[in-house]
């Protein structure tokens, strides 16, 4: 491949904005895909990005091209669809899915790539979309060495941490267990949080205690800021989004055999603020929710 391969970019929403745009300003040739919101694409085309209207057109005009969507339905459909990527595939293309999807979707989809001669790896991501913005997130890669190394340049435009774990579905399984940490992390927070409130504790008083000590990381503090500040924009990853990824880990903790518990009941806690019509708000607001489910009224 040459120097600055040709790079396609299917889903330019929250992260994806930003890991197409640093992918662009560090001078890579970019083509996106047309998003419902229109915005992201228009900031995008200024900034010398060209527009396509099918994955298979994406796929076409590309060496390297990432999805960054919801999960493995979408992927899938991306990827078989009549105008899909299969459609447009060719022997240069490597096809990267840095979505949250189940492994076994993604080791069955890099068959049907390798079938018409095009590769590909999953690098699933650590990070807020402030951090795509500014190229600081994290990627972990199941890919053969050969096409990390033919990815790994592209991927460093957006991120500052590159992890290659071992063949394709390595990077999904490391990303389902790495979201169960954090995702079980944000359950206890917001139930803690619900039992300090109950018996008078204010959630600045926990978060003295907290921060600084051996209980706090980073993803506590931007999760508690909700519960300080009413910032919603801290960390912008949808309690639907969470449900989904903790049903995937349950899939996959299931086809391995293991008794889940802990991520069973953090499943649950997800699956209500949904079926009580939350799902769009995001995690950090799962404070409010349990508080809410236990008569405490309000965020903090």
């Amino acid at each position: 491949m040459s120097e600055k391969e040709r790079i396609g970019f299917i889903g330019v929403g929250f992260m994806g904005h930003g890991m197409a745009k640093n992918i662009i300003e560090k001078g890579w040739p970019l083509t996106i895909m047309g998003h419902r919101n229109r915005e992201p694409v228009e900031d995008l085309l200024r900034r010398g990005a060209t527009e396509a209207k099918s994955p298979r057109e994406v796929a076409e005009a590309s060496d390297i091209l990432f999805l960054c969507v919801t999960g493995s339905p979408q992927v899938e459909d991306l990827v078989r669809r009549s105008d899909g990527i299969l459609a447009g595939a060719h022997k240069d293309l490597i096809v990267v899915d840095t979505s949250t999807a189940i492994p076994d979707s993604t080791i069955a989809l890099a068959a049907e790539l390798q079938a018409k001669g095009a590769a590909m790896a999953d690098a699933p991501l650590g990070g807020t979309p402030a951090q795509a913005e500014t190229g600081e997130l994290s990627a972990m890669i199941g890919a053969s060495p050969e096409v990390f190394a033919e990815i790994e340049p592209a991927v460093r435009a957006w991120a500052a941490k590159v992890v290659r774990l071992g063949p394709v579905g390595d990077g999904h399984k490391m990303k389902l267990l790495n979201n169960f940490l954090s995702l079980g992390y944000a359950a206890l927070y917001s139930e803690a949080l619900a039992v300090a409130r109950k018996t008078g504790i204010s959630a600045q008083t926990f978060d003295s205690v907290i921060r600084g000590s051996r209980m706090d990381c980073g993803f506590y503090q931007t999760f508690i800021q909700y519960a300080l500040t009413g910032d919603r924009n801290v960390h912008k990853f949808t309690l639907s989004n969470a449900h989904k990824d903790m049903r995937y880990l349950a899939a996959m903790a299931n086809e391995a055999g293991v008794a889940n518990y802990i991520g069973a009941a953090t499943k649950n806690a997800y699956a209500y603020a949904e079926a009580i019509g939350r799902g769009e708000d995001y995690v950090p607001m799962l404070t409010e929710i349990i508080g809410e489910a236990n008569g405490v009224k309000g965020r903090s």
